[in-house]
Parts: structure tokens; C-alpha cells; sequence
């Protein structure tokens, strides 16, 4: 299973496209989200300003990006290419599989978190102490890893036709309800209660929870393990039932 984690991370590592995309998209959004409203202006009762709120937002959509777009779309293409009936043919648990991928998806997602919290500082002045910076980039790169998992997933669920759109959707619709792209504080009331248990919810509240020097809600972290238990178990149990002839 090392072998496999050390060759998919030397995979992800030599898609220079990839990486390009998925370090830069964010920050860029950022900087166009954040520069719509004043430098003081704050974010409902949170204390937070604009820019520092979605400083964690877009650094968590650039995790969720890495992780997600890349992971479900190469699965797809390598169950097509035959290489996973090859693995399938191996000792390798479905468990080695699913956590080989979650590892190299990782490593293509602390980037672009690095990145916006680059661009926030330099260019929106965001200020916080050391130590929450740190925790910052800890929790928001391992809970990328819930992501990762839900990729393989999609890998296995869609053909390579279809696994480009139906990530899309996917991706697109946890950022939005999930509160990334803005405030779930300005949904509706019904909307706002299903964006609570969403897994993109929980990951940005875990940030914010820091930024504003507290403890993260133990339901965010509640949800988080379960989706990521869920999305494990899911994509393992996939793996092993996947059928597809190269």
C-alpha cells in the first residue's frame, strides 16, 4: 500500500495543469468576492470582517477543488483504462485503494490553501496570530481529506462520460449551499437548516470557529466524521464491487 500512496502522490505531483489550476482558481475568486465590499466592512454577528471570513471559505474551496475535481475524474479514466481491474487482481484491501488516493489528493490541496492565506495577508491585510494560522492550515488540510474520499466515490458511481458533469454538480452545490461562495446566514431560513448538515458547512465553520478564537462546535466535527466514515466506507465497498473490463 506504500508503494501505491508514494506513486499516485508522484502522479498528482507531475500534473503541472492540475496543480495550476487548482492553487490559483481560488485565490483569484477570493480576491474578487472580497473586494465587493468595504475593508471593515463585518460579517453578520461574527465579528469577522469580509475578507478574513471568506479567507477561510476559499481556502477550504480550493481544498474541496484539489481533492474532489481531480480524484473522481482519474478514477474514472483509470476503471476505463483497465488499471484498477489490474489492482483488483493484487492483495490490495479496498481500504489501501481508497486512502492511497485520499493521500496523494491531500498533498495537491495544501497548496492552494497556502496560497489564499498568502494573498490575504499580503494584498487584504488579514491579520491573526501565529498560532491560528497554523491551525488554521491543519484543520482546513485535513478536512479535505472528507473530500478526497467522496471522489473516489464519484470515480467509481460515474463512467468517464459522465463523471465530469455529475462532479460538477456536485462540487458546485456543496460550495454554494455549503456556505463557501457566501454567508449561509443570507438563505432562506429552510435553506439555512439544511446547509447546517452539510459537510462543506461544518468545514468552513471549523476555520471560522478559529478566526475568531474559539473551540470548533462539536456537531461541525460530528459531521464531518461521519461523512468522511460514510464516504470511506462507501468508496472501499465500491472498490471491491466494481465490475467494469478494461
Amino acid at each position: 500500500m506504500n508503494s501505491l500512496i508514494k506513486l499516485e502522490i508522484a502522479r498528482v505531483l507531475r500534473n503541472k495543469k492540475f496543480l495550476f489550476f487548482s492553487v490559483l482558481y481560488p485565490s483569484f475568486i477570493y480576491l474578487i468576492f472580497s473586494s465587493s465590499s468595504g475593508s471593515d466592512q463585518k460579517v453578520g454577528d461574527s465579528g469577522l470582517t469580509v475578507a478574513t471570513y471568506l479567507m477561510v471559505s476559499m481556502a477550504s474551496f480550493g481544498a474541496l477543488t484539489a481533492v474532489l475535481m481531480g480524484n473522481s475524474e482519474r478514477i474514472a479514466k483509470e476503471r476505463e483504462s483497465g488499471w484498477v481491474r489490474q489492482l483488483r487482481l493484487t492483495t490490495l484491501p479496498g481500504r489501501g485503494y481508497v486512502l492511497a488516493k485520499t493521500a496523494s489528493a491531500a498533498v495537491a490541496s495544501l497548496p492552494s490553501i497556502i496560497v489564499v492565506f498568502i494573498v490575504a495577508a499580503a494584498v487584504k491585510h488579514v491579520h491573526l496570530d501565529a498560532w491560528q494560522w497554523l491551525a488554521l492550515t491543519g484543520v482546513i488540510w485535513a478536512g479535505s481529506l472528507v473530500f478526497a474520499a467522496l471522489g473516489v466515490a464519484i470515480g467509481y458511481l460515474a463512467s468517464g462520460d459522465a463523471v465530469r458533469p455529475i462532479t460538477m454538480i456536485i462540487y458546485f452545490g456543496l460550495s454554494i449551499l455549503g456556505g463557501l461562495w457566501m454567508p449561509s446566514t443570507t438563505f432562506p431560513q429552510w435553506l439555512q437548516d439544511i446547509a447546517e448538515w452539510l459537510p462543506t458547512h461544518a468545514y468552513a465553520a471549523l476555520g471560522q470557529a478559529i478566526e475568531q478564537s474559539q473551540a470548533p462546535a462539536g456537531r461541525d466535527i460530528a459531521v464531518l466524521v461521519f461523512f468522511f466514515a460514510l464516504f470511506v466506507g462507501g468508496a472501499a465497498w465500491l472498490y471491491r464491487k466494481d465490475t467494469l473490463k478494461a
